[in-house]
């Protein structure tokens, strides 16, 4: 259970990094942030399937990381 604790700790982290980066004029190309992009953007698509832009702003990594909290507070 520990194991899987940390690895959500750092997909929240990972989450949480490709979210700064979004708001910096970071080249695309670079291969950490395609890295960050490939790993997120499957999971986050879904979200944004079910959840529309609230305003414009993109909640799909805020509610990732409320939905990954929750499932480490009930594994842990």
């Amino acid at each position: 259970m520990r194991l899987l604790a940390t690895l959500i700790d750092l997909y929240i982290w990972i989450v949480i990094i490709r979210v700064i980066i979004s708001w910096l004029n970071v080249d695309t190309s670079n291969q950490i942030v395609r890295f960050l992009d490939d790993v997120t953007e499957p999971i986050l698509r879904r979200i944004r399937d079910v959840v529309p832009l609230f305003g414009g702003l993109d909640l799909s990594p805020l509610i990732l990381i409320l939905v990954l909290s929750i499932i480490k507070r009930m594994i842990y």
